[in-house]
């Protein structure tokens, strides 16, 4: 059976008001925001034609501490404002019990952005980063799957520091991330 998220329509903020209500990160926030630009047209004309589609909605869990959501977030902001789509931003720790259902690698990462149609029924997500910044937290947990051990602080450092590169210097990641909701809205 399909996940239900209907509970949540109506209980987040909207984008404008995540924004302004942020007491981290905001000002990085909002210049990776105003850095966006479409690199490819087609990717702008697939999302203003899903403006004419009104049955989907987007959640977003978020926090604004989080590196990933400053990075990620003001992108998926500029996509789904061209796309027209519904969306709310749920604060991590205000839901906790919806984090829980979307738990990458058993642990409560953000953002998560989660499709839905109007009856609340998850269509797929996205999260917490590109697949290929990604890809090297998932090998670090797999070569390093005890949290103890005495080098663990100091390789989760070194891979923090090689997602940084994979993310690159300016808005490299922002063509990645539209490419991969493009493929997962196409989905639906």
């Amino acid at each position: 059976m399909k996940q239900n998220v209907a509970s949540k329509f109506g209980q987040g903020l909207t984008p404008r008001q995540f924004v302004e209500g942020m007491t981290k990160n905001q000002q990085a926030f909002e210049s990776w925001y105003e850095k966006f630009t479409w690199e490819d047209e087609s990717d702008r004309e697939y999302f203003e034609s899903l403006n004419h589609r009104d049955d989907l909605r987007v959640l977003i869990l978020a926090a604004d501490w989080c590196g990933d959501v400053v990075r990620n977030v003001p992108v998926v902001f500029r996509i789904l404002e061209t796309a027209g789509m519904k969306t709310e931003v749920l604060i991590l720790e205000e839901n906790l019990d919806l984090m829980d259902n979307f738990l990458t690698m058993g642990g409560r990462s953000v953002p998560v952005v989660i499709f839905a149609d109007t009856g609340g029924y998850v269509l797929g997500h996205w999260g917490p980063r590109p697949e290929h910044v990604q890809s090297l937290m998932r090998e670090f947990k797999r070569e390093n799957p005890d949290r103890e051990a005495a080098d663990y602080d100091s390789k989760i450092t070194e891979v923090r520091k090689a997602m940084g590169q994979a993310y690159g210097e300016g808005t490299e990641s922002h063509a990645v991330i539209v490419k991969e909701l493009r493929s997962l809205i196409s989905g639906f």
